[in-house]
C-alpha cells in the first residue's frame, strides 16, 4: 500500500512539512517515482514504532486489508532483463558482474550492494539446486527503487555457489524490491515457477529470452487456472 506525503502526514497526525523533515533528517523511508515521493504503509508503521512517533492504528489496518501487490514474474523479468554469457570465475566475481547489469537508479551504490549480497551468501548459500541461485538482499528497503524487478543472469561458465545439492550454478535470479512484503511475494512467485521442469531445462540450455519468458507465462497461466499451451 503506497501513500503520498499528505496521506502519510494524516496517519502520523503531523503536517506535510514535518514528514518531509523526517524524511531528510530521521531516515523515514521514501520512494521516488516520476519526480514524486511515495511512502510504503508498512515501512511507515515500522519506522514510527521504532522511533516512538504516534501513528494511527488505521494505517496498519488499511495495509493489512490491502496487501502489497507485485507484478507477475514474467513482467518482473521483462523489467529486470535477461542477460546471457555473463562472466565470473567465482561467487564474488559473479555477484559483481550481476550487480553491474541491474537497472538501478543512478544514486544506488553498486559496490555496497555487492558487499551486501556477499554478506548474505556468507550467511548461507542462495543456491536452490539444479544449478540455480537466487542472490537477494535481506533488507530491500535500503535500495529505494520505485518498482520491483527480477534480473536473470545466465553464466558463461557454471560456478560453485555452495548449493546444498553440490551442483555449480549456471542461472541466477536477482530479486530487487522496495519493501519487505513485496520482496517476499516475489520470492514466492519465483519459487513456484522454478518447480517447473520445463523452465529449469530452458535455463540449463541457456535458451533465448523469448522462450524463457514464454515458459514463465505458461506457468503463471496454469497457476491462475488459465489454459496455456505446453
Amino acid at each position: 500500500m503506497q501513500l503520498t506525503v499528505r496521506e502519510a502526514a494524516s496517519y502520523l497526525r503531523v503536517d506535510e512539512a514535518t514528514v518531509r523533515r523526517w524524511i531528510a533528517r530521521r531516515a523515514l523511508p521514501v520512494h521516488r517515482a516520476n519526480e514524486r515521493l511515495y511512502l510504503n504503509a508498512i515501512e511507515v508503521w515500522e519506522w514510527a514504532t521504532e522511533n516512538g512517533v504516534p501513528v494511527s492504528r488505521a494505517l496498519l489496518e488499511q495495509a493489512q486489508r490491502r496487501p502489497e501487490q507485485v507484478p507477475p514474474l514474467s513482467a518482473l523479468l521483462s523489467s529486470g532483463g535477461i542477460h546471457h554469457d555473463v562472466g565470473g570465475e567465482d561467487k564474488a566475481s559473479v555477484l559483481h558482474e550481476i550487480v553491474q547489469r541491474l537497472p538501478l537508479p543512478a544514486e544506488v551504490d553498486r559496490e555496497f550492494l555487492v558487499t551486501t549480497l556477499e554478506a548474505r551468501e556468507a550467511m548461507g548459500s542462495t543456491g536452490v539446486g539444479d544449478g540455480i541461485a537466487i542472490p537477494h538482499v535481506r533488507n530491500p528497503i535500503l535500495l529505494h527503487v520505485a518498482a520491483p524487478f527480477v534480473t536473470l543472469c545466465l553464466l558463461r561458465h557454471p560456478v560453485d555457489f555452495g548449493a546444498l545439492d553440490g551442483q555449480p550454478v549456471h542461472a541466477l535470479f536477482t530479486v530487487i524490491s522496495a519493501n519487505v512484503p513485496g520482496h517476499l511475494r516475489i520470492l514466492g512467485q519465483l519459487g513456484f515457477a522454478l518447480h517447473d521442469e520445463g523452465l529449469r531445462r530452458l535455463l540449463s540450455h541457456r535458451a533465448p529470452d523469448a522462450e524463457i519468458l514464454s515458459r514463465v507465462q505458461a506457468v503463471e497461466g496454469r497457476a491462475s487456472g488459465v489454459h496455456q499451451a505446453p
